[in-house]
């Protein structure tokens, strides 16, 4: 296991895409190390932990906050045990540098030998989610709504909507400088030529919904990550529309289908998905470390 180096991201990102299969699990994609890397180059690097053996990359996790690894493993070996075996003895050692100490959760899926051993040393089921799937191969047609690409000439626009739509709270002058900062070193970051940022917009020209996605690379599956839509402009149908209209973005940029992974209990952002002509699949759970 290592930490890899800035300079490593590129060829993290490369392998990670080559594990997406449209048939295979939504696990770790490179869009989720995209949108992690608002917060810089080297703050990324720093959250990625890869398992390699005689030189070749195996597995990837992201610490994607305290006490939770988002993990990738190559679909060839999501039943090697020597694998599984060596990435939960370095989760389960707080000394090795992966997770703390105390409640911790790893998101496996894919990694199916790594959720075994996991299980087997007392790890549980944690909060379900559910993998949506769209097929790509035929035109998207029309959306529904205007909808327009935005570069970081137009991050405000963009960053506005997100806000109200995760956020809810007054939109403060520091948020806002903060916010769009962190966008635009996205936008300029070493995963930026796998992404494209829309928004949409009302007959009033009012921006009311906003998503990003994120190529695997061409043949394969994109990631919608993420999709909101602006509180004052909720129960219109604009939620269906971006994500349509991110479907057919990806579709421009060769992506094979689109997917995304919403929480079970979100039952209005599974509905959205499905009416956007995603499929939802069976639920999947992180496993959480209890202490």
């Amino acid at each position: 296991m290592k930490i890899p180096g800035v300079e490593d991201l590129r060829h993290v990102a490369d392998t990670l895409g080559g594990w997406q299969v449209d048939d295979g699990a939504l696990h770790l994609h490179p869009g989720d190390l995209g949108w992690y890397s608002m917060r810089g180059a080297a703050a990324t690097a720093a959250a990625l932990r890869t398992w390699s053996r005689d030189g070749k990359l195996c597995a990837l996790g992201l610490l994607d906050g305290p006490g939770l690894l988002r993990m990738a493993v190559d679909p060839d070996l999501r039943d090697d045990d020597e694998l599984a075996q060596q990435v939960v003895a370095d989760v389960r050692t707080p000394e090795r540098g992966v997770l703390d100490a105390g409640s911790a959760a790893v998101e496996a899926r894919g990694a199916r030998r790594v959720a075994q051993v996991l299980a087997q040393h007392g790890w549980q089921p944690d909060e379900p989610w559910t993998p949506l799937h769209k097929n790509l191969a035929a035109p998207v047609g029309d959306v529904g709504l205007r909808v327009e690409p935005i570069d970081p000439d137009r991050a405000e626009v963009w960053v506005a909507v997100h806000w109200s739509a995760f956020r809810g709270t007054p939109f403060t002058e520091e948020d806002r400088h903060r916010f769009v900062g962190r966008w635009r070193t996205m936008a300029s970051g070493p995963f930026s030529a796998l992404g494209r940022s829309v928004a949409g917009f009302d007959a009033d020209d009012n921006a009311v919904a906003v998503a990003t996605v994120w190529s695997a690379g061409p043949g394969r599956p994109g990631l919608v990550e993420p999709m909101g839509v602006h509180r004052d402009h909720r129960g219109h149908g604009h939620g269906t529309a971006i994500t349509r209209a991110a479907t057919a973005t990806l579709r421009d940029m060769g992506a094979s289908s689109a997917i995304v992974c919403a929480e079970s209990s979100n039952a209005g952002a599974v509905a959205t998905y499905v009416a956007a002509g995603f499929t939802a699949h069976e639920p999947v759970a992180d496993l959480r470390r209890i202490t």
